[in-house]
């Protein structure tokens, strides 16, 4: 494993901070890029991950629709929840406590020019992460986002995707829900797909988990799918 990658514990730490922190860390890698004139830079130059939670927020993607989002900004603010628009791709999702968060900011370069094998490898990590607690998670063709039993009327979503990237550095990430309070998704049609649910890893076994177990399983799956090493 050659890749050293950064990793970044954040705790829980508010929406719009952890935001900005990725940008910094997004804009210095692509500055770099350019100032070197290299198509690409040394293996493992600058790569991160960062692993945190959020209080409660929903966040819409670029491309996202607005009428998604159920309520109004000022009633969810009266119930403590914040609304961002950002810029990241797919539609509106939510983050809060009992969930994982994952930004990796990395020069997808350095492993290969494809967004569709990095989507795929992110989608991978989780399903390898979700067998090991006993849970079957699946993709569904054209639809990013690992389900549960997806082909049947029961569909549900159970980690959701968006990214952004420029000159093939990525930013923004996965969000798996473990012990998630899922009535925050009702404010919601969760990224914009009205005809499947969304579940936990608590709703799936039927008991809460502990998440820095969940959380290991994660860091175990990215050195293994992604060829590279969490320093």
């Amino acid at each position: 494993m050659s890749r050293r990658v950064r990793l970044m514990h954040l705790g829980v730490m508010p929406y719009e901070t952890a935001w900005q922190l990725q940008e910094d860390l997004f804009v210095q890698k692509t500055t770099l890029k350019l100032q070197q004139k290299a198509t690409v830079l040394p293996d493992g130059f600058g790569h991160h991950l960062l692993i945190c939670a959020h209080p409660p927020v929903y966040t819409l993607g670029k491309n996202g629709k607005e009428e998604h989002l159920l309520a109004k900004p000022e009633e969810l603010l009266s119930k403590g929840v914040q609304y961002f628009k950002n810029n990241r791709g797919g539609d509106i999702t939510f983050h809060g406590p009992g969930q994982i968060v994952v930004y990796p900011i990395f020069d997808i370069e350095d492993w290969k020019r494809d967004i569709h094998w990095y989507m795929r490898s992110l989608e991978e990590v989780v399903i390898r992460t979700l067998a090991d607690f006993g849970i079957k998670g699946e993709r569904i063709e054209k639809v990013t986002g690992v389900w549960i039993a997806p082909e049947s009327p029961q569909a549900r979503k159970i980690c959701a995707f968006g990214v952004r990237t420029s000159r093939w550095v990525s930013m923004h990430g996965l969000a798996l829900n473990v012990n998630t309070d899922l009535s925050y998704f009702k404010w919601i049609v969760p990224c914009g797909i009205a005809d499947k649910g969304v579940t936990s890893m608590q709703e799936e076994l039927g008991y809460s988990l502990d998440i820095n177990k969940v959380e290991e399983a994660l860091k175990f799956y990215f050195e293994q799918v992604f060829e590279m090493q969490l320093c």
